[in-house]
């Protein structure tokens, strides 16, 4: 079955065109058959493909809003140029959508319905950067490939559904979550469990068995622990601003300071609210760039006293909530890298593990500079108790498959 997967966002859409069936997941056969992104939909928005030859290209287009960007994909991939083995759009089987947030409604991936739909409604006022956005995508292509064709919601928030209460509920009044359901959500779910799944392929275990730290380290970051295979604490919360430094969110901090910097700098509530989620983290600190890669560059070169100090304080927060989740699982077997520079940046890797040799941790320094991108499995050395890995995340094709089995009702 041909899946077109989509993860929308408010002036970008991302997309891939995925193979897959009963017979190809079991032998991890899925076939990407094209993908690319969308950014500055809304006016002259650039489109970075890469087409069914594994070639890449950069293209543009007026594209007004979503359902414009929805259809130009559909009618690329339905073009010659495209290089795609698909005859036409009645060729693609189903839809599968990133959604960020299920609330406690959604617990897994869910096949689409005017209930379903209404649902994501009601839950907009809990991500409400994303979630409009993410129904746009469904409504668009139910109004462009019609009511046929079935979509799937696959949801950031659901890997996390089995948080036990004491790790999910804040000390504030109880009756707060009952009205309201405030309460740690987490998010980059799928990410997670892509990761505990690929990891135990690759260590042949047993799903019961996965006992991990898994550490999604991109512009948005977050650190899972994960036990049974399920996750069992993650530092992102009610919304995706708490757990680690970020590119431009600020991760944790003392909520007073909400109140401080409003009297002090004459701001609204909602003027500091986006201070913390788009001018803090990496880009506050260091004062020039929310990038990783740029920041590591002006430390090389320039020795940036404030790069030098954002780039530590992010690795010092990292290195903290291994701590805390290796205590939180009583010990684990790896702490497995993910995410743009979790996948890409030896160096942050190394600064993030430094000093963890008393817990039995010894980074293999050459197998974790050559690692930048590719799965290479472990970066440690054999004699380590606690192994660190590099495994880059895949969450479009864990959409791909959740919407193969809730179509076909595959087991």
């Amino acid at each position: 079955m041909n899946i077109l997967v989509l993860n929308a966002g408010s002036s970008t859409l991302k997309f891939e065109l995925v193979l897959t069936d009963e017979h190809r997941m079991r032998a991890d056969g899925d076939r990407k058959l094209a993908l690319g992104t969308m950014e500055r939909i809304g006016g002259e928005a650039v489109i970075h493909l890469t087409d069914g030859q594994g070639r890449a290209t950069v293209e543009a287009a007026t594209l007004h809003d979503l359902r414009a960007a929805i259809d130009w994909i559909l009618r690329w991939l339905a073009s010659d140029r495209s290089y795609v083995d698909i005859s036409a759009v009645s060729d693609i089987g189903a839809v599968g959508h990133r959604v960020v947030h299920g609330g406690e409604t959604f617990r897994s991936s869910v096949l689409v319905d005017d209930r379903v739909l209404e649902t994501l409604q009601d839950l907009i006022p809990l991500a409400p950067l994303h979630n409009g956005y993410n129904i746009q995508g469904i409504r668009s292509v139910r109004d462009l490939l019609g009511p046929g064709v079935p979509q799937v919601a696959v949801f950031d928030t659901a890997f996390h559904a089995q948080i036990p209460e004491h790790a999910y509920l804040y000390a504030i009044p109880y009756s707060l979550y009952r009205r309201h359901q405030l309460r740690r959500y987490g998010f980059h779910g799928t990410s997670h469990r892509y990761v505990a799944w690929r990891y135990r392929k690759l260590v042949g275990i047993d799903k019961d068995a996965v006992r991990i730290v898994t550490l999604h380290l991109g512009n948005g970051c977050s650190a899972c622990a994960i036990a049974g295979g399920v996750s069992v604490d993650t530092s992102m919360g009610y919304t995706p601003l708490e757990g680690l430094v970020m590119g431009t969110r600020s991760g944790d901090l003392d909520p007073a300071l909400l109140d401080v910097i409003a009297s002090k700098e004459g701001m609204s509530f909602r003027e500091v609210e986006g201070l913390l989620n788009r001018q803090s983290g990496l880009l506050g600190i260091s004062g020039l760039t929310h990038d990783m890669h740029n920041l590591l560059a002006e430390i090389e070169e320039h020795d940036d006293r404030r790069a030098r100090l954002a780039v530590d304080v992010f690795c010092y927060r990292a290195r903290k909530y291994i701590g805390a989740y290796l205590a939180a699982l009583g010990g684990a077997d790896a702490v497995v890298f993910t995410g743009g520079i979790g996948a890409n940046a030896p160096q942050v890797r190394s600064r993030i593990l430094e000093g963890l040799e008393w817990m039995g941790l010894h980074l293999d320094h050459e197998a974790n500079d050559r690692t930048t991108g590719g799965e290479t499995g472990a970066v440690t050395r054999p004699e380590s108790r606690l192994a660190a890995w590099v495994i880059p995340t895949d969450e479009e094709l864990l959409i791909a498959r959740d919407t193969h089995r809730l179509v076909t009702g595959a087991a």
